[in-house]
């Protein structure tokens, strides 16, 4: 009879355990990621990516922190405006990265219609409640002058409008570099991974302290 009770009692603990870290996790702050193939790991494996490696950085910090990635090759920024706010449901973020334009650049998508969508993409995830960081891309030297000025324009357009933070160059010192590059010069290897995460530090970490002291 001493036996059952013990086995009872043990069972009970570990169910309370387990529901103290889940409690834990379902109440650590989320960081969702909407990005394209840049952010979702493109050509390296998934703990390679620069996504991966900032969940990473966070936990070896000790910060309570869930990160999501929403990020799918090939996304444009109305198809990332599509899928926000189902995202925003689901995760409910308490900071978003916006990672979008570089293939509507490909495709040469007039530069007025990203800046409408990043302006929405950025306003909904506010409306939320949701701390915003913009990381801005580039377009290849073959698209010519004009249209690359144009583009480029729009993500600091884009964060003086709504005034948040922004990442000018995801891949600065990263593109210019092949060793950093994979074969089709588009997409970072697993080498140029940790970088694009050294670019985006300095912009993230002060929201990241900004949501902790909220936390706390």
């Amino acid at each position: 009879m001493k036996r059952v009770c013990l086995k009872g009692i043990t069972r009970v603990l570990l169910l309370a355990t387990l529901m103290v870290f889940w409690q834990a996790a379902a109440g650590s702050p989320t960081i969702l990621v909407l990005g394209d193939s840049l952010s979702a790991g493109y050509g390296v494996a998934t703990e390679q990516g620069w996504v991966s490696l900032l969940q990473h950085r966070l936990n070896a910090h000790g910060r309570e922190f869930r990160v999501i990635n929403a990020s799918i090759s090939g996304e444009t920024t109305n198809g990332g405006l599509a899928r926000l706010p189902q995202a925003l449901r689901d995760y409910r973020p308490s900071l978003v990265i916006i990672e979008l334009g570089a293939n509507d650049g490909l495709r040469g998508i007039d530069p007025d219609q990203i800046r409408q969508d990043l302006t929405t993409i950025v306003k909904m995830s506010k409306q939320h409640g949701a701390e915003v960081l913009l990381c801005g891309v580039q377009v290849p030297v073959n698209y010519g002058a004009a249209f690359r000025k144009r583009y480029f324009a729009v993500y600091s357009s884009v964060s003086r409008q709504t005034d948040v933070p922004l990442v000018p160059s995801l891949l600065n010192d990263v593109a210019q570099y092949p060793a950093l590059m994979q074969q089709d010069g588009l997409h970072p290897n697993a080498h140029g991974q940790p970088k694009i995460l050294h670019n985006v530090w300095p912009k993230l970490s002060p929201l990241i302290a900004r949501l902790r002291e909220v936390q706390n």
